[in-house]
Formats: C-alpha cells, structure tokens, sequence
C-alpha cells in the first residue's frame, strides 16, 4: 500500500496532484450546482432561467475536464515540485472562487429580465 510519508528522514512524500485536483473539481462542482438551484429558486426563476441552470453547469463540467486533463498532463511532466505546488495553489483558488460567485452573475439577469418583460 502506498504512503503520502516519508520513509526516511530526507524524502518527501509524493503528492499526486491530479487526484487532488480532481477531488476538488468534484466538490466545486456540487457547490456550484447547489448555489446555481438555490440562487434561482430564491429568485424566483423563470423557465428560462431554470434552462439557463442546466447550461452552467454543464459548461462548469466541461471546463472542470480541461483543468483535470491539464493536472494530468502535469502529473506526467517533469515539472518541479515547487512550481506545481504553485501552480496548483493558483488553480485551485481560482476553482473555488468562480464555483462560489459564478452562481451569483443570475442575479443581475434577473434584474434586467424583470425590467424588460415585467
């Protein structure tokens, strides 16, 4: 069975940054679909809107597969480990700050469309 601990005093665990990336991909994606059902049923949403909810999540899942093909294409690189270290911190953050507040961009929709057609 494999181990993420050293052995010894001077190896350094070894990180599988894909799975990691996956496992976050995952719940960015649950996250992002929740908040998206949630944002438009508190706004009361059209049938359009609830159309446009099946649309951003299946444009989420498909960008979510270009960032898990990039962590895979990593993992095979020979990359340093600081610099996926990096890399992977600058990722993820922005995974999560665009799961988070991209189900927010309805609201401003919302507003314009109450305006438009009443």
């Amino acid at each position: 069975m494999a181990s993420i601990f050293a052995t010894r005093s001077g190896d350094r665990p070894v990180i599988d940054y894909a799975t990691r990336m996956s496992s976050h991909l995952a719940g960015a994606l649950v996250v992002f679909a929740v908040l998206q059902i949630g944002v438009v049923a508190r706004l009361g949403g059209s049938l359009l809107m609830h159309l446009g909810i099946f649309f951003a999540i299946g444009g989420f899942a498909m960008a979510a597969r270009g960032l898990e093909a990039r962590w895979v294409a990593f993992a095979a690189s020979a990359q340093p480990r600081d610099t996926l270290n990096r890399l992977f911190r600058e990722d993820r953050a922005i995974l999560w700050i665009a799961s988070i507040g991209a189900p927010f961009l309805w609201v401003p929709v919302a507003m314009i469309c109450r305006t438009l057609f009443g």
